[in-house]
């Protein structure tokens, strides 16, 4: 203790650090240098605080040292008896100094700016905060289709069965397939690829010459609806709205787009104008005046009551497909003139059409064989023919169509059950 003890030479590095700006050097007591010892020496510019510290650590030692030096006095007096408990304490220089007080016994302060509240780190796990459990897999959300893709058809699909299975609407598979399909579901043929668009519309290839506003307005969108669309990669930085350069043969997509679709079906064939139909095939017939008149009321025209293909759908497909095997009768849904017989060059293969002189007309497609021919005269139930599989078909079953020179091509369903 600062070389208190005779015999004992204190090491710079035990207590009295060289970090706390004291060393020990020769002092001279007229500060001439002459005369004098060595002393404990505490350098300039250090801080009260340290020097606070070796004055507690000085007046430690003292008071112990003190209290030691009574006690081996009392033990001397005497003579050892009834002190021999002192024995087994430890040696006052190897005893550990007492510690300095703490502000924080329970934590330990984290420096912090003057003026700021210092931040306290505990020794609990468990601080009450929200803390974030760790997942092993990162999940990347779904992000919607933008692009066109392809898709080759299989035995057994149709146009309603591929849209839905696209979450789309049947007439965007025809929009984006004009060219395979050319708007007539009949097309539809095993090994065939077609463009499955992200978003129901229109698939639309760029012609020179084209403006973007009549383009938009045909298809019943607006101009920005093709621009900002991102499966259309325009860059919308660089862009010309008002005018924009659109590179030709470049194919858009024109989301919510629509266009009426091509009537593939037989045309309105009246008993007065029967010769309009020569374009649509050999089974065409000539003028006629004269015939059966219908009753406005219709009988089921076969003898399968299911369907077996597509239901009726006012765009796409306008009539309904009656399942039945080959052979199986066809009857007259009512009584009228026969005005188309035969074969029909747009995918409904042996067709008769049937005007009843009172506005109906009844289409029965895809026959086997042709009972009647043009100009005849038919009443209501009359077997006209025999269902079949020709034309654009994937099975036998008789297409039935009812036409109203009002209203256009009808549900059937409306007016005829099994």
């Amino acid at each position: 203790m600062l070389g208190l003890v005779p015999g004992r030479v204190e090491n710079e590095n035990s207590i009295l650090r060289p970090a706390l700006g004291i060393k020990r050097e020769p002092t001279r007591e007229n500060g001439s240098g002459e005369g004098g010892g060595l002393g404990w020496v505490i350098e300039e510019g250090n801080t009260v605080k340290q020097r606070e510290e070796v004055h507690y650590l000085i007046g430690s030692k003292m008071r112990s040292l003190f209290w030691r030096v009574c006690l081996f006095s009392l033990f001397l007096l005497v003579g050892g008896s009834g002190c021999s408990s002192l024995s087994s304490e430890i040696p006052f220089w190897q005893e550990t100094p007492t510690p300095l007080p703490t502000d924080t016994p329970e934590s330990q302060s984290v420096w912090s700016p003057s003026g700021l509240p210092s931040f306290q780190i505990t020794s609990s796990e468990d601080d009450g905060g929200i803390r974030r459990q760790a997942v092993v897999d990162t999940r990347i959300p779904e992000r919607s289709r933008v692009e066109v893709i392809t898709y080759e058809v299989q035995q057994g699909d149709n146009v309603f069965a591929i849209a839905e299975s696209f979450s789309l609407k049947p007439e965007t598979i025809l929009w984006g397939n004009y060219e395979v399909l050319q708007d007539n579901p009949r097309s539809l043929q095993m090994g065939q690829e077609l463009n499955i668009l992200p978003v129901n519309g229109v698939y639309y290839q760029w012609h020179e010459g084209d403006k973007l506003g009549e383009v938009a307005d045909f298809f019943g969108v607006k101009p920005k609806d093709i621009l900002e669309y991102p499966g259309n990669d325009f860059d919308l930085v660089e862009l010309n709205w008002d005018d924009p350069e659109i590179e030709v043969g470049k194919w858009l997509i024109i989301p919510g787009g629509k266009r009426a679709l091509k009537d593939w079906g037989p045309p309105a064939i009246t008993r007065q104008n029967a010769a309009s139909a020569s374009y649509y095939g050999g089974g065409s017939c000539g003028q006629i005046y004269e015939g059966a008149i219908g009753t406005g009321s219709f009988v089921w025209p076969t003898m399968a009551t299911s369907l077996s293909g597509y239901d009726y759908h006012p765009t796409i497909h306008p009539a309904i497909d009656i399942a039945g095997a080959v052979g199986n009768a066809v009857f007259a849904a009512d009584s009228g003139v026969v005005v188309y017989a035969g074969w029909s060059e747009y995918g409904y293969g042996y067709l008769i059409v049937l005007d009843h002189g009172n506005g109906w007309q009844s289409a029965y497609a895809h026959l086997n064989a042709v009972a009647v021919t043009c100009g005849q005269n038919v009443t209501k139930g009359t077997r006209i023919g025999a269902v079949g599989n020709t034309g654009r078909s994937f099975g036998s079953h008789l297409h039935f169509e009812l036409r109203h020179s009002t209203y256009g091509k009808v549900n059937p369903w409306n007016f005829v059950s099994p």
